[in-house]
């Protein structure tokens, strides 16, 4: 676990005691960059650097590759592989994936598509419609229903089961829960942290797609923090009918949720929540 998180030296202030200012260790949570290769039997590219949380990084590239519209089903990700890396000190960084996509499976035109990006500067319009263009897995069809109590006890055994959170507090957190029939109970499927938010949605929706799970019909996922445009576009991509959050959505958020058929829910926090999207999939008790 140590390329998870590691201990660092700091000075505690605590104020009115008689020992103000101690001297104690704190667990922190790592972050390292990753850069992506894509590869084919044609030429290959560097297609994007994020930064991430090291663990599940084979997960996280292959995430990132269908929430970007690459590849939507496992045959096309062929293999994945670690590339050559050294820090100063001469030990393997494990900081560059190269991604083998199936013959057939064209390389992106260029690096990461800018709709992705809430910084890019485009107009929320066309970020939809770029979202709709890429989409192979559509959620909209989905008829999963589930219990109001089944929704709001979905975050703390999302938080139950945050075992780096635990040592650090510095983690995002995506589950992603499997519903019955009825909708009164839900399966935790996969759990992913990272130090951000999107790496961990990413993580969730990699391991779907290595698993062959892809589309993740009669889901939710509940993350930690907020719905932003990209979650939802991520949730969308994957064919998540469902999405939780703990915190608030943005206008975008819920304006994609609303075209690409996701339930989007907000505020989530044990004793009720939010439907800003999607409500007829939560029925009565």
């Amino acid at each position: 676990m140590g390329r998870l998180s590691q201990r660092r030296k700091v000075h505690k202030y605590v104020l009115g005691s008689e020992h103000p200012v101690r001297h104690k260790e704190d667990v922190l949570a790592v972050e390292e960059p990753l850069e992506i290769r894509l590869s084919t039997p044609l030429g290959g590219m560097t297609y994007s650097v994020t930064m991430r949380t090291p663990g599940d990084d084979f997960d996280l590239v292959a995430g990132f590759l269908v929430s970007e519209g690459v590849v939507w089903e496992s045959g096309q990700l062929v293999s994945e592989r670690f590339c050559a890396g050294e820090d100063e000190q001469g030990r393997q960084t494990f900081n560059v994936v190269d991604a083998q996509l199936r013959p057939g499976v064209p390389l992106p035109a260029t690096g990461r598509n800018v709709y992705t990006s809430s910084s890019c500067g485009i107009c929320g319009t066309e970020s939809i419609e770029a979202v709709r263009r890429s989409s192979h897995h559509s959620p909209a069809g989905d008829g999963v229903r589930l219990l109001p109590e089944l929704v709001a006890g979905l975050p703390a055994r999302l938080r139950a089961a945050q075992a780096l959170f635990d040592r650090t507090g510095g983690v995002h957190a995506a589950g992603l829960f499997s519903v019955g029939d009825d909708g009164t109970s839900a399966e935790l499927l996969c759990l992913r942290e990272d130090v951000g938010r999107h790496n961990a949605v990413d993580k969730v929706v990699g391991w779907a797609l290595r698993e062959g799970r892809l589309p993740l019909a009669g889901t939710v996922l509940q993350v930690s923090g907020r719905a932003s445009f990209e979650l939802v576009q991520k949730a969308a991509m994957a064919g998540i009918p469902v999405l939780a959050a703990v915190s608030a959505p943005s206008t975008l958020a819920v304006e994609l949720a609303e075209e690409s058929g996701v339930t989007l829910i907000g505020f989530s926090r044990g004793d009720g929540f939010n439907v800003y999207a999607g409500h007829e999939r939560l029925v009565a008790s």
